[in-house]
């Protein structure tokens, strides 16, 4: 958590992969990921991390399980293949039903849904969340926290989320605030 602007959506980048440092390492998992090349860097993004975005980011054209596929069309994986493997990722969020549909038929929520599933179809180890419930009502927020809480507890999935939202943090087994590029563990409330 912490205030807009203090580096909470860089600190995402560079764990994910996305920016470069100007100074210092990145270790995720034992892995320094800032001495890595570009092409070994897309590897290992590809295979390690999962992204999931406010906003969603789902092609407007493709259907729920065309967009669940994207990442997957980097790989060597049959077409069946990769069908088989997003409408698992669709199921596990719920959402086998919609596959078909495109994003301007299904819910906020739903297309919160569909992003999860796409950050998880390549089964990554760790999962970067970039305020996943900043667009949504309180209820749908509750329910994408819970998916969330779901991943981590029953699949492992590593979650790194930034959010402004105290309600989606309190789902957090841990929290740390970022104040003007200063990252600490989180005062705690009464």
């Amino acid at each position: 958590m912490g205030p807009s602007g203090s580096g909470k959506t860089t600190l995402l980048n560079l764990i994910g992969g996305l920016d470069t440092p100007t100074a210092g390492t990145i270790a995720v998992d034992g892995q320094r990921i800032d001495q890595l090349g570009a092409g070994d860097l897309a590897r290992w993004r590809a295979a390690t991390v999962g992204f999931v975005f406010q906003f969603y980011n789902l092609l407007p054209v493709l259907s729920a399980q065309r967009n669940v596929e994207l990442p997957l069309l980097l790989t060597s994986l049959s077409a069946g293949e990769r069908r088989r493997r997003a409408l698992i990722a669709l199921t596990l969020v719920g959402l086998a039903d919609r596959a078909g549909h495109k994003p301007k038929e299904l819910s906020g929520g739903q297309e919160q849904r569909v992003a999860i599933a796409r950050a998880i179809v390549s089964d990554p180890t760790l999962l970067v969340c970039d305020e996943p419930t900043g667009d949504l009502d309180r209820a749908t927020a509750h329910e994408i926290m819970l998916l969330l809480q779901m991943l981590n507890r029953e699949h492992g999935k590593t979650i790194v989320m930034v959010t402004h939202d105290p309600k989606a943090a309190e789902y957090a087994q841990r929290s740390m605030h970022l104040d003007k590029g200063t990252l600490a563990p989180a005062a705690a409330t009464a």
